[in-house]
């Protein structure tokens, strides 16, 4: 399964790299230019970016993954090689990983072949580093041009807006709730908002599988930099989606200016409601979802000629690329690694589920809804997958199970400890037993 996790990992990498090369009607000489950016990026030639390309037209994300079972294992850099490739990488930025073996070979730092190049990318990217990172650090921080999309679905936007407090903790306290809402780019349409409570990932998964459910799927999703956006979830379940994921610039605010501007029209819904003084996070959303119909959705909007988002977005002609439920489902599955204790259980959640004495000391990997935490799916490595459930705990102990064929005590007839240890002793005194013999020196002089 670690095998599989790390196909897909290298998958979802591929995927975002070629995601700009996917874009309809895309100028030849802008293609040619991302094509050459693509190819030092990941270090490929264009016959196998080429590859890539028809893997992914012909067989979707699973054709991106890696054949066989990835990369090998990599052997740990010394802090001395690191270094000196960081300083090759900061003299001139534009250097391939390639380049900067090639560098330290000539040298005499490193021996021919003992450095890989994937190696050596993946502590660069580790550090900050990586050819993206310097590309990034290097461009100025200019004002942006304003940009908009032609077609529906073509790019969305997300943003999280502080909103009231409301009585719903405990004895009457009152918690502060927050919007998360999702924009059409081109049709300034809000495909979905809710208030939550608590502000961490998972009211991102949850409005985003909303809104696909009721709009499909988009080619592209813009996001800031906050944690809740930047996750190893959100990378996987785009990639599956075979939806681009970008995120705007560190300390460019004016890149997610069309979301930035709903939510200072939502500023006079709180004031609205304010004095509605719901009581619930349920009310608040009742309140909202009629504010956003009548008083935004269906108003005219002066970025539409004056048209409202939702006629615009419901009189584009671009189809909806809608998703399998099925495919929805696996892409909003989470992933995690626990270890089975001695008594072949793990902790979940703060939760005991039996797993099986056979895999005590191993880890396995969880795969699970996060709205559904009832039942597990466990994967290993040479095991089919199958569920667990939370374990009961009775009022009386039961009887100790046997361990497992492969953890009892195993029967010997000899020490292989005391044997191997005789024979190396015996090759010691091979070795150690003296090049003179003085005592057959002496004889030879009396004779």
């Amino acid at each position: 399964m670690k095998d599989k996790r790390k196909a897909e990992d290298i998958a979802a990498s591929r995927m975002q790299l070629l995601a700009p090369l996917l874009e309809e009607n895309c100028d030849p000489a802008k293609l040619r230019a991302l094509r050459a950016q693509i190819r030092a990026q990941m270090g490929i030639s264009e016959r196998t970016l080429r590859r890539y390309l028809a893997e992914y037209h012909n067989n979707g994300f699973n054709g991106l993954k890696p054949k066989g079972k990835g990369r090998e294992t990599s052997k740990a850099l010394s802090p001395e090689i690191l270094d000196q490739a960081v300083l090759l990488r900061r003299e001139v930025p534009a250097r391939s990983v390639a380049q900067l073996i090639q560098i330290l070979e000539w040298e005499g730092i490193i021996k021919p072949g003992e450095v890989k190049r994937s190696t050596l990318q993946d502590r660069l990217m580790a550090l900050g580093y990586s050819t993206r990172h310097m590309r990034m650090y290097a461009e100025s921080g200019t004002a942006a041009r304003r940009f908009q999309k032609r077609h529906r679905n073509k790019l969305w936007h997300s943003d999280l807006k502080y909103g009231p407090y409301l009585p719903i903790g405990l004895a009457g306290e009152a918690k502060q709730v927050y919007l998360i809402t999702f924009i059409d780019d081109a049709t300034r349409f809000v495909l979905h908002g809710e208030f939550y409570l608590g502000m961490d990932q998972s009211i991102v998964e949850d409005c985003f599988r909303k809104a696909i459910q009721k709009h499909g799927a988009p080619e592209a999703v813009y996001f800031d930099n906050g944690k809740q956006y930047r996750t190893k979830w959100m990378q996987r379940t785009c990639s599956l989606l075979g939806t681009r994921l970008i995120y705007a610039k560190p300390y460019q605010p004016e890149a997610t200016g069309k979301v930035e501007r709903f939510n200072r029209v939502v500023d006079s819904f709180l004031s609205e409601a304010a004095l509605e003084k719901p009581k619930t996070l349920e009310r608040l959303n009742e309140l909202f979802w009629a504010w956003l119909s009548e008083c935004y959705q269906n108003k005219p909007h002066s970025a539409l000629d004056n048209k409202s988002p939702e006629f615009t977005y419901k009189s584009d002609r671009k189809e909806i690329r809608f998703v399998d439920a099925e495919l929805l489902a696996n892409a909003f599955l989470h992933c995690e690694t626990r270890k089975v204790d001695k008594v072949g259980c793990i902790s979940f959640m703060g939760r005991k589920y039996e797993v099986g004495l056979p895999f005590i000391g191993h880890k396995v990997t969880l795969v699970y809804d996060p709205s559904d935490t009832t039942e597990l799916c466990v994967e290993y490595e040479g095991h089919a997958p199958f569920k667990i459930k939370e374990l009961v705990i009775g009022e009386k102990a039961g009887k100790r199970p046997p361990l497992p064929p492969h953890l009892q005590k195993q029967p010997a007839e000899e020490s292989r400890l005391l044997t191997a240890a005789k024979k190396e002793h015996e090759k010691r005194q091979v070795r150690e037993m003296p090049a003179i013999s003085y005592r057959a020196i002496k004889e030879d002089n009396r004779v």
